[in-house]
């Protein structure tokens, strides 16, 4: 195969990739997309929900191909499992999806307005020519490189693009969860919730899920990575799956996934004819970890920016710098709010939490997933157990 030429070139078929690939393509840019794994949507790191309220905001109606489990609310279970808080209503209304076909859909839509996808097809590499970048990659076994105007690194927490640009996008230790997942059949729970369940025995500085689809449930755990020493998070699990012999006595898993998820935005995001999009740019919530709309959200704000730049053909750093200051402008301060509310979170031990499923509501929680915190500080101040940490950790 020849050395070819693209617009812009998205390493990456995910969410992020995909998306941006159709709102550039749907404008008439010439557009390759490269990834490296043989079939897009699998390896999922991802419990997979989404709400319908985040599908609604990024332009998406729920098709019923990939909006498999109907999520009506969640239920958060403290370490004890009593006193389980609901949460319901429009801000938990959801699905949990089928990611592997949801993906593949999201590609097909961007290939429909003319953009082109390639399979297994890893980047090798990249350098600068000019105001251009050639980008080395093997397709189908034969050495290939593209010349492109514009590279979206759209390839995930581990974002190799990201340092081959000099882009500063490395988390600490501190700020990743490990995840491992079973998608299992034959999970007996009521599969109109997803089910959260907190504690240091459950999931250290984290939590364990149970997120119920059409036909199966995934089961799994995110832990602090810091906090891993002598059991793995697939322990965790397993050490859950066996006290819970009436949630699990017929199940079996089915699929397994494992990985690791920033939780923490600590990362440039635009340099020299490079933008960084989805978990490349770590734009995952640092509570829940969640991050299929934030990843689209700044897939189709960074599309924007590329659009400009090709139009005015300046691809600096300062030109595509719109990109970031939307992404601060729309998320920065709730972001370092909701940093303030994880590092509160990290330092509860069994008894706060179990007194945090006491006083706080559904929408309570809710109000802390939006980094609503005034509220929270105003309720818990009084607990002398805790109080000491809400005013370090919350107050200012």
């Amino acid at each position: 195969m020849k050395n070819i030429s693209t617009d812009v070139l998205i390493v990456g078929a995910g969410p992020a990739g995909s998306t941006a690939a159709r709102e550039l393509a749907a404008k008439g840019i010439d557009v390759i997309v490269l990834e490296k794994k043989p079939e897009i949507g699998c390896f999922k790191r991802c419990a997979e929900g989404i709400t319908l309220r985040g599908l609604t905001d990024a332009g998406i109606k729920p098709q019923k191909e990939w909006a498999l489990g109907h999520i009506t609310g969640a239920r958060l279970y403290p370490p004890s499992e009593k006193n389980v808080v609901e949460m319901k209503g429009d801000r938990m209304a959801g699905y949990v999806v089928e990611r592997k076909v949801f993906e593949k859909w999201l590609a097909s839509r961007a290939v429909k307005e003319g953009a082109r996808f390639m399979v297994k097809t890893p980047a090798l590499g990249f350098h600068r020519s000019g105001e251009k970048c050639i980008v080395k990659t093997r397709y189908m076994d034969a050495a290939l490189a593209i010349e492109t105007k514009l590279v979206l690194g759209a390839d995930g927490v581990e974002s190799k693009v990201g340092r081959w640009a000099g882009i500063k996008a490395l988390n600490r230790i501190s700020d990743y969860h490990s995840g491992f997942q079973y998608e299992m059949a034959g999970v007996n729970v009521d599969d109109s919730y997803i089910h959260l369940f907190f504690g240091t025995k459950v999931a250290p500085k984290g939590y364990l899920w149970i997120f119920p689809k059409k036909f199966s449930a995934n089961v799994g755990v995110g832990v602090l990575t810091k906090e891993i020493r002598n059991k793995r998070p697939m322990d965790y699990v397993h050490t859950f799956i066996d006290a819970h012999p009436d949630m699990f006595a017929t199940a079996s898993p089915l699929e397994v996934n494992a990985g690791g998820v920033p939780v923490a935005h600590n990362t440039e995001m635009v340099t020299d004819n490079v933008m960084l999009i989805g978990d490349a740019a770590q734009v995952v919530h640092p509570l829940h970890g969640g991050g299929i709309i934030r990843s689209i959200k700044s897939a189709q704000a960074a599309a924007h920016t590329a659009l400009l730049a090709l139009e005015e053909k300046n691809y600096s750093r300062k030109r595509l710098m719109e990109y970031q200051d939307w992404w601060e402008t729309a998320y920065g301060v709730q972001m370092a709010k909701l940093m303030k509310i994880r590092s509160f979170l990290e330092r509860l031990d069994d008894k706060d939490f179990e007194l945090l499923a006491e006083v706080l509501s559904g929408e309570d929680i809710m109000d802390v997933i939006d980094a609503k915190v005034t509220f929270l500080m105003k309720k818990l101040i009084t607990k002398p157990s805790i109080a000491r940490l809400v005013k370090k950790y919350l107050s200012g």
